[in-house]
């Protein structure tokens, strides 16, 4: 890996977790539009349902978190919320058809296991009794360690959760002092140890790099830690800094942030010492053993890629949120709900649902989607392939993705890509800067600035 190359491509851009990004969701979408669409994604592709719940609620506020969240309301409006996410969960299942098959269910915040459990199971057994689960769904959480112990991880593995992800973020106290993060209450790889003896079938590690007092010496201290534990999936987030929409970040730049230069060793370090140590770069910032189904998805080009994160095409379906805030994640669009608890808690209790705003995608959008996710994810797109699916000529996706050859020229002349008549492959060295292969195939990106956008790198 080269420095000077990932600096060359360390710009604004988007993390494409959807096409168009979140920037260009509007308050011109409105429950009535989410209500048209679910009922319409019964008879669209993928078949299978993906359920995505927020907890947005925390112990102690971390000065990097983007997220929406708040710190502990006390438990009358917890158990409002929660009560509010099941009537919601009651109106959106009327009109769905049940019977489809549930492959994913991920619980994400805030942080869900800062709430007393019992919330949870209440919530777990009627999506459990609503839906029709797949032998194989991917039921999961993240979770702080902070406040996590043996006992609730027998209570989650109770209620069907088989993946926890845990948000260790850094290894060195030291740093987590400067950000406001409390370490693992008890050592990690006891609590990893316990997962795997409760059933749990996927440990994965959540990792940040670019926060205040990290070097590139400590953090790859804190990437040996990992290895030794040995999750079955590391996942190395750039710290995004955008105090334009998170303002609390702004004391990040009072304690002083890593230079940008340490912010890419630390990158270069953990790809280094991962990819050495037996786990297999998995798009742009997750690692995962050889045998993990991320890794033969990956493999035989059938990765896919949501707000959750990287799942497989089986476990792929489209994403029905809960929540304030959450995404829902249709074929046709995305439709997010109101941000502010108390206002989403009196939508639910008034109307059953909660819609803020969102995008409803054009066909073109729905192209572009396509093409754009199979780069980010099995970094290979076949012009003709995909030309054929939307029953089209490969002239025309050309021009709906904007494709020009001369816009690729620098990421082929540094070795990053590679280019035949109507197909793009990255290398293994292009992951690095997926995101800004992919933003060559957005022609709507020209519409947005790049202020509103975290580097790439």
């Amino acid at each position: 890996m080269n420095i000077s190359l990932l600096q060359k491509y360390n710009k604004p851009g988007p993390r494409y977790t959807s096409y168009p990004p979140a920037t260009f969701f509007h308050d011109g979408v409105s429950a009535e539009n989410y209500k048209t669409m679910v009922v319409q994604s019964n008879l669209q592709q993928p078949e299978n349902i993906s359920l995505y719940l927020h907890v947005p609620f925390c112990k102690q506020l971390c000065h990097f978190c983007g997220c929406n969240t708040s710190c502990f309301p006390g438990n009358a409006l917890i158990e409002q919320y929660m009560e509010a996410m099941a009537m919601e969960i009651s109106s959106v299942s009327e009109l769905l058809d049940t019977s489809r098959p549930l492959t994913q269910i991920h619980w994400g915040g805030g942080t869900p296991n800062s709430i007393d459990l019992k919330h949870v199971e209440k919530i777990m057994n009627t999506l459990l009794r609503t839906f029709n689960p797949a032998p194989k769904a991917e039921i999961a959480m993240e979770c702080n360690p902070a406040y996590l112990n043996p006992e609730h991880i027998d209570q989650l593995a109770s209620m069907g959760f088989n993946r926890l992800s845990l948000g260790i973020q850094d290894f060195n106290e030291e740093v987590l002092k400067l950000v406001n993060r409390k370490p693992s209450l008890y050592p990690v790889e006891k609590l990893i140890s316990h997962m795997k003896s409760s059933g749990m079938e996927g440990v994965n590690m959540d990792l940040i790099y670019g926060l205040p007092g990290q070097t590139p010496a400590s953090f790859k201290e804190t990437i040996r830690k990992a290895i030794d534990v040995s999750p079955d999936r590391i996942v190395t987030f750039s710290y995004a800094h955008v105090p334009w929409v998170k303002s609390a970040q702004k004391v990040l730049e009072d304690i002083g942030l890593p230079k940008v230069e340490d912010k890419l060793a630390m990158f270069e370090t953990a790809y280094n010492l991962l990819t050495e140590n037996g786990y297999i770069a998995i798009g742009m910032d997750h690692y995962a053993k050889p045998g993990d189904e991320l890794t033969i998805a990956m493999k035989n080009k059938k990765l896919h890629r949501n707000f959750q994160g990287y799942c497989t095409r089986e476990t792929t379906g489209q994403v029905y949120g809960f929540g304030a805030t959450s995404i829902s994640q249709l074929q046709g669009g995305y439709y997010q709900n109101i941000k502010d608890t108390t206002k989403y808690i009196d939508s639910i209790n008034q109307t059953g649902f909660a819609i803020e705003r969102g995008y409803e995608l054009t066909p073109e959008d729905t192209i572009r989607r396509t093409v754009i996710n199979e780069i980010m994810c099995n970094g290979f797109l076949d012009f003709n392939d995909i030309a054929g699916d939307f029953g089209i000529t490969t002239k025309e996706l050309k021009t709906i993705v904007g494709y020009n050859k001369e816009k690729l020229k620098p990421y082929l002349e540094d070795g990053l890509l590679e280019i035949g008549k109507d197909h793009i492959r990255l290398k293994e060295n292009g992951f690095l800067v997926v995101r800004n292969i992919a933003m060559e195939f957005d022609p709507l990106l020209s519409q947005s600035t790049n202020g509103q956008f975290s580097k790439t790198v």
